[in-house]
């Protein structure tokens, strides 16, 4: 049997009794105007439209590549479309499709084309799941139009999608839904009959609550209604309270707000206190920030940035540490990433500090701005290419490697920078020996007391 994006049975039982069903999935959108959020996309003449309509005329549907965080809606627009195309549609799995499914989809395609001039969307979701091999498999496809590909990730496609299937198709990054999306799609939910049809009521301190537990997902947004509006009607209470949905979702209410300054201070506090070496005020702000429902991937890229920022050579396993504390964070989710952002910022928090990094970079970029650059030098240009020699590039590279104690002394930089010094590392933990190794390579390169001021 033909795989499809929801089956038969499934619709039929959910039409028949609706409340059977979650009610992530009786909110699903039915037409693209009902889709909260997104606007960017869904402007008149927009891809996703031209997938719904004909696709007519002498410019055919493209096909997209839908790229996104969860819950901000990729199988959903999946779903409209397949209810509102008169395409023949088509979905696939990537965690349980290989390429024999793939190829099996292509060539019923194919004969649908040909035999009745039907037209085939085919939905892949989590396409970051498919190996090269798999990917590769659906670029005839792709190419001869045999089939309109929607593709779904939350990774980046640059790395995760093989650039001849980007490049042929049209990327459409999907935003995080903001509160006021989510607050639409949460009063709806209340009030229409697919919904809860009015059972019961939400007041604003309540509402307020589930937007912060939500994050922008709204599958987790009406998740967390679902079972507060539960509670709520098992006890026969008339709305739904903060401390009914505190108990559902078993997280208290924290003044928090995502969108707001708080976001920001709390934010800046945590890094300025990782900064000042305050382990305990680092995680106090820690705290407030996962009880607050905020993202624990936010919180971890600026674990990343404070590494490298703050810390940088002063303690090289500080970055190593806070990468590993966001893949790990990635993998597992809260509640246990609490314990994995625990780790990292107290691992920071007491590390020695070096902004020297940060400064460094700073510098240089400064150079290129203001127009310092100029050409490589000939001896540094790549020589692999016929004809290179003729052009003198590569020659008179003197190979580091062969030189007593492996440092060359030829020169490096832009003739328009030569002499710029912009790393100057400090005496503080493992970066006094960087200190000591930058003294010696700059004296033996033949730098030291050049004219070339600090950058």
């Amino acid at each position: 049997m033909e795989p499809d994006l929801f089956t038969a049975a499934a619709e039929d039982r959910q039409e028949k009794d609706p409340s059977g069903s979650p009610l992530a999935v009786r909110m699903r959108p039915r037409t693209l105007d009902e889709v909260v959020g997104q606007q960017h996309l869904l402007k008149p003449g927009s891809p996703l439209r031209r997938l719904v309509g004909d696709g007519s005329g002498p410019a055919g549907a493209s096909s997209v590549i839908l790229w996104g965080p969860p819950g901000t809606g990729k199988t959903t627009l999946a779903y409209v479309v397949s209810k509102a195309t008169n395409k023949r549609f088509v979905e696939l799995s990537a965690i349980t499709a290989g390429v024999k499914e793939v190829r099996a989809v292509i060539e019923s395609a194919r004969r649908a084309t040909g035999g009745f001039g039907k037209e085939t969307v085919l939905f892949l979701d989590e396409i970051h799941r498919f190996s090269k091999a798999q990917q590769d498999s659906l670029l005839p496809a792709v190419e001869n139009r045999w089939v309109t590909l929607i593709a779904a990730t939350t990774e980046n496609p640059y790395f995760s999608v093989i650039s001849p299937l980007l490049s042929r198709s049209l990327l459409l990054t999907l935003e995080p839904l903001t509160d006021e999306d989510l607050r639409s799609l949460l009063r709806r939910a209340l009030t229409e009959e697919r919904g809860l049809g009015g059972a019961v009521a939400l007041p604003e301190d309540a509402e307020a609550h589930l937007l912060r537990i939500a994050g922008g997902d709204a599958r987790r947004a009406l998740t967390a209604l679902e079972a507060a509006a539960g509670a709520a009607i098992a006890t026969q209470e008339a709305e739904i309270t903060l401390e009914t949905v505190e108990a559902t979702v078993d997280r208290a209410a924290v003044k928090y707000d995502r969108d707001g300054d708080q976001h920001y201070d709390v934010a800046s506090a945590l890094i300025k206190s990782i900064r000042g070496s305050d382990v305990d005020a680092a995680l106090h702000y820690l705290a407030r920030m996962i009880e607050a429902g905020e993202d624990p991937r936010f919180i971890a890229r600026r674990l990343m940035i404070s590494a490298s920022e703050d810390i940088g050579l002063a303690d090289p396993t500080a970055l190593p540490t806070a990468v590993a504390a966001a893949q790990a964070v990635a993998m597992i989710g809260f509640p246990e990433a609490a314990l994995t952002l625990s780790h990292a910022t107290i691992a920071l928090a007491l590390a020695p500090k070096s902004n020297a990094a940060t400064l460094a970079i700073s510098a240089a970029q400064d150079d290129v701005r203001r127009g310092l650059a100029g050409p490589v030098p000939a001896h540094l240009r790549d020589g692999h290419y016929k004809g290179a020699a003729k052009l003198g590039h590569a020659q008179g590279y003197v190979y580091p490697h062969d030189v007593q104690g492996g440092i060359a002394a030829q020169q490096y930089a832009p003739d328009a920078v030569r002499g710029r010094q912009y790393y100057t590392p400090t005496r503080y933990g493992a970066e006094a020996r960087y200190a000591d190794v930058v003294e010696r390579v700059r004296e033996r390169l033949g730098r030291a007391g050049e004219a070339g001021e600090q950058g």
